[in-house]
């Protein structure tokens, strides 16, 4: 239980501090919503080394804590929509075992845009954010393959360790 305990206050620690680090990063493409998505990498990471529930806990501390300190409230909600959304695809495909990290990775990706796609035409009452999505599929399909290249060589070194 200590241990569980301890791993998930190093996977917090470190989920707020990429959310931090990707908050200074200048990565503007001229689309909005688009971003490199770091946190995510230790997301990832936390479903295949922690349960579900775990893995779905620490998503939502991680996107709370990081709206607080590094966002406002309108990005809490975006957040939870595109990391809830993207956790639950991730989950069922992990849970498929034909899926390799980064499969599950990309989908996570693209599926964390449709879900934030979907607060925003919620909040804007427009079904006219709809053009976004062929940019924001591609945007996930690219951070989704990048976050999932780091995950699985991630967790092929944590294997060796044994955490």
């Amino acid at each position: 239980m200590k241990t569980q305990t301890v791993h998930f206050g190093v996977f917090t620690a470190l989920a707020l501090l990429f959310s931090y680090i990707e908050s200074l990063i200048p990565f503007h493409i001229g689309i909005p919503g688009v971003k490199l998505g770091l946190a995510n990498l230790i997301i990832v990471i936390a479903l295949y080394k922690m349960n579900a529930r775990q893995a779905f806990l620490l998503s939502v501390t991680r996107i709370v804590l990081a709206g607080f300190l590094f966002g406002n409230l309108f990005s809490i909600l975006y957040s939870l929509a595109g990391g809830m959304l993207s956790l639950i695809v991730m989950i069922l495909l992990k849970k498929q075992n034909g899926f390799s990290v980064m499969g599950v990775s990309v989908a996570g990706g693209v599926f964390h845009n449709v879900g934030q796609l979907v607060i925003a035409m919620l909040v804007t009452e427009s079904l006219n954010l709809f053009y976004y999505v062929p940019v924001l599929m591609i945007s996930g399909l690219i951070t989704g393959i990048f976050i999932g290249i780091i995950a699985n060589e991630m967790l092929k070194r944590l294997r060796r360790l044994r955490l």
